[in-house]
């Protein structure tokens, strides 16, 4: 087989084999194909898709490319949870723990900052000493220690995604359903998992902003892991804007370990909701629950008596992290530039374009515009309001935090440019949307993808 026939294949929207995909995801892993050859396979997928057959063996073969961790000698039931990626997105953090408190082991394979999106890794590397890279023996310790992991892909595992990410987010194909699930499959399906639960999103912040592509993403995934053998469930979420009030590195992880330590804020109330949602669903199909609506109740109380807050800390500490830093907080949080944005007009603010807030995110130092670019932990931006508030002039927006003065110029424009506003006095009518909006079982992914499989 030769790439570059596979590359006029999915171009002029010929079906490739199982053995054509089998050799494209073995020359990524080893390296063994281009990198030019396949950036532009992966555009060719970008513009003209796959089939359902070819998403299913690229996310098997990407999930083969390397070893696969078997979590059944600990003893207890692997679930987890993935996001297709959000601005302010930290439930990770929340969940994880959750579940571990309630029974579960959580060996969760995350990723780093991808398009305007941050990445999990990147948030926990903000922790001095906190070690993302472990073996999978290392994994298997930390989660006879824990309850719960948040771990990157080793050297071993799925090399073909760590390939195929990389080039995604360097050549403008990050928005592919298939690619979106063959990359978040292979990674949690290697993982050995009995359970899975995927938060999709949909709205102004996420990869796929029309609710029909995410609704189509949603059961493409559902469907696709339900055939691999785990048990799987989506929830069709909320990302018309940030989720919680903070969104960068270090800032996330001090408003995920403030709301373990029950310190509520009506900023943080949706996230708060959507992590006690997934939770719920996680206990579910991991067994220590009957109904999602029992899950929600023990996931709660779990973050009522501290169980879940202990999680967390053990989890950190089994990765090497320095716990000391969230005794003082304020002490370790020390970016090089501050500055406190403040509105110019008075009015409601109607609705947010959440992908340019995330950009603005990264722009300020807390993504990276090349493959191994170190990040700025203290990078992020606090921000003051929700949907629907009125804002007086005057009045703080967002606290903006950067790396240098010059990264604080690019981010306050785009700020500015993304909120939509309405005109001064007028009276808000703006409902805010739910924050679960659908839930997908593998009957209704079924349903939903019957008239794409017959074409």
């Amino acid at each position: 087989m030769h790439p570059i026939d596979l590359i006029r294949k999915t171009r002029d929207r010929q079906p490739l084999t199982e053995a054509e995909i089998h050799f494209l995801v073995a020359g990524a892993a080893a390296q063994s194909i281009p990198a030019e050859q396949l950036a532009a396979w992966l555009m060719a997928v970008r513009l003209n898709g796959l089939s359902l057959d070819e998403i299913r063996s690229l996310t098997l073969a990407m999930r083969d490319s390397g070893v696969r961790f078997d979590p059944r000698p600990l003893g207890k039931t692997a679930v987890d949870k993935h996001s297709t990626g959000g601005v302010g997105d930290k439930t990770s953090f929340l969940v994880a723990p959750i579940a571990a408190a309630c029974g579960l082991h959580v060996p969760m394979i995350s990723g780093r900052a991808l398009g305007h999106t941050g990445g999990t890794l990147d948030k926990l590397e903000s922790i001095p000493g906190f070690r993302t890279a472990l073996t999978l023996e290392q994994l298997a310790a930390a989660l006879r220690s824990a309850g719960a992991a948040i771990v990157s892909q080793t050297l071993d595992l799925v090399p073909a995604d760590r390939v195929l990410y990389a080039l995604r987010d360097r050549t403008a194909t990050v928005e592919s359903p298939a690619l979106i699930c063959a990359s978040i499959l292979s990674k949690k399906l290697a993982a050995g998992l009995d359970a899975l639960v995927l938060d999709v999103k949909t709205g102004s912040g996420a990869f796929l902003r029309d609710p029909a592509e995410a609704e189509y993403l949603a059961a493409l995934l559902v469907s696709t892991a339900n055939a691999a053998g785990t048990r799987t469930i989506a929830l069709l979420t909320d990302m018309s804007q940030p989720l919680g009030s903070a969104a960068g590195n270090w800032i996330e992880l001090l408003e995920a370990h403030n709301l373990l330590r029950n310190q509520r804020s009506p900023l943080t109330e949706d996230l708060r909701t959507l992590s006690l949602h997934l939770a719920a669903w996680m206990l579910h199909l991991g067994g220590v629950a009957d109904s999602p609506a029992s899950g929600y109740f023990r996931a709660e109380a779990a973050l009522a008596d501290g169980s879940a807050l202990d999680r967390f800390l053990a989890m950190i500490a089994a990765q090497g992290g320095d716990l000391t830093i969230f005794d003082h907080p304020e002490a370790f949080h020390r970016p090089a530039v501050t500055h406190s944005l403040t509105s110019t007009r008075s009015g409601h603010i109607t609705a947010q374009d959440t992908t340019t807030l995330g950009w603005a995110v990264q722009r300020l130092g807390a993504g990276r515009e090349v493959t191994g670019q170190a990040v700025d932990p203290h990078a992020g931006i606090h921000f003051h309001f929700r949907t629907g508030d009125r804002i007086a002039q005057g009045q703080p927006l967002a606290t903006l935090y950067a790396s240098s003065s010059g990264q604080l110029a690019e981010a306050i424009p785009l700020v500015e440019s993304a909120l939509i506003w309405s005109e001064s006095g007028t009276a808000s009518a703006v409902a805010a949307a739910p924050i679960v909006q659908q839930i997908i079982d593998a009957q209704r992914a079924a349903a939903i993808l019957a008239p794409i499989a017959m074409r």
